[in-house]
């Protein structure tokens, strides 16, 4: 009785992942957190204040292959980061191009560079020109489950190389400057649908 309803378990998991399979593509939306500094000490302060460095995406993906497969997506993300109780906050582009795999039923996983294009930045209300760069790469790793024509992941990002915001505080008698980093490290959980 175990066997079978083991073997069932796995028919019904090859079942549902199957709608997912195969090439296709489709829109996914979500949440991002980002991580300033050391990523376990962010993530300590996310646990005492859940929102605050909470944004958004939304985009659009495809997907070339099955079994192992290509994946591009197209993703706009609102970003937001604490800077000593200041927020930055941050428009961008996203353009991942990930390589993965099925590892077992709609279990899958993935890795892969992730382009950025930054479309608009502030910090604690002052709009920001000064940024190093506005195209960045980075990766992005992650793994995730099709269920039917839904699908949930997630990823962890994180920049090659630190990519900086300079700007004159708002104190004239010193004219200290500030930086912020507009690549910060990233935990991205997303829904896709498969149209």
């Amino acid at each position: 009785m175990k066997k079978t309803l083991l073997v069932i378990a796995v028919a019904l998991c090859g079942y549902f992942g199957m709608a997912q399979a195969g090439s296709g593509f489709g829109i996914k939306a979500g949440l991002n957190y980002n991580g300033n500094g050391d990523y376990f000490e962010s993530a300590g302060d996310a646990a005492r204040d859940p929102e605050k460095n909470v944004g958004y995406h939304l985009g659009f993906w495809g997907k070339i292959g099955n079994q192992i497969y290509l994946r591009p997506e197209l993703v706009y993300s609102a970003t937001k980061s604490d800077y000593e109780n200041d927020e930055f906050k941050m428009k961008k582009l996203d353009l991942p191009i990930l390589l993965g795999a099925k590892v077992i039923g709609p279990v899958h996983v993935f890795a892969g560079p992730a382009f950025q294009y930054i479309l608009d930045t502030e910090f604690d209300g002052i709009t920001i020109d000064d940024v190093d760069n506005d195209f960045t790469v980075g990766m992005n790793i992650g793994a995730g489950v099709n269920i039917g024509k839904l699908g949930v992941d997630l990823r962890y990002e994180r920049g090659f190389s630190d990519n900086e915001a300079t700007f004159i505080n708002n104190n004239i008698t010193t004219l200290p400057t500030s930086r912020v980093d507009t690549r910060p490290d990233q935990l991205i959980l997303s829904l896709s649908l498969k149209l």
